[in-house]
């Protein structure tokens, strides 16, 4: 996708997810703790600020597992996933960060609202 097409996209997504939950547009950090808590699979509930991270941390693994960087070893005894390194990450500038994550979430809920 071209940087034009992932911000029209994200642009479209951040508005779809903001009449979902009736709140404003949403940032990069609550789209990685929405796809934590889907990927933790415990519904909504409330969590800690250190399960929050956790979950952010989740999300960001799943992300990045898609291009291959981590790989996921199996859950905890509680249920939460645990990912390892498989590959290091490149050096990105943060505009390439920005729209990286911006990519890798608008395709990880165009698969998720296909399904």
């Amino acid at each position: 996708m071209s940087p034009s097409e992932v911000n029209k996209k994200w642009s479209e997504l951040q508005g779809k997810i903001a009449l979902n939950f009736d709140t404003e547009k949403p940032d990069i950090k609550v789209m990685l703790f929405l796809i934590g808590v889907q990927e933790l699979g415990k519904g909504p509930r409330k969590f800690s600020k250190r399960q929050k991270e956790e979950l952010m941390h989740i999300a960001n693994c799943r992300l990045f597992s898609e291009l291959g960087f981590y790989e996921l070893e199996g859950v905890d005894q509680d249920g939460w996933p645990h990912w390892k390194l498989v590959k290091q990450i490149p050096s990105y500038t943060l505009l390439e960060q920005e729209m990286l994550m911006k990519s890798l979430i608008v395709t990880y809920f165009e698969d998720y609202f296909r399904d």
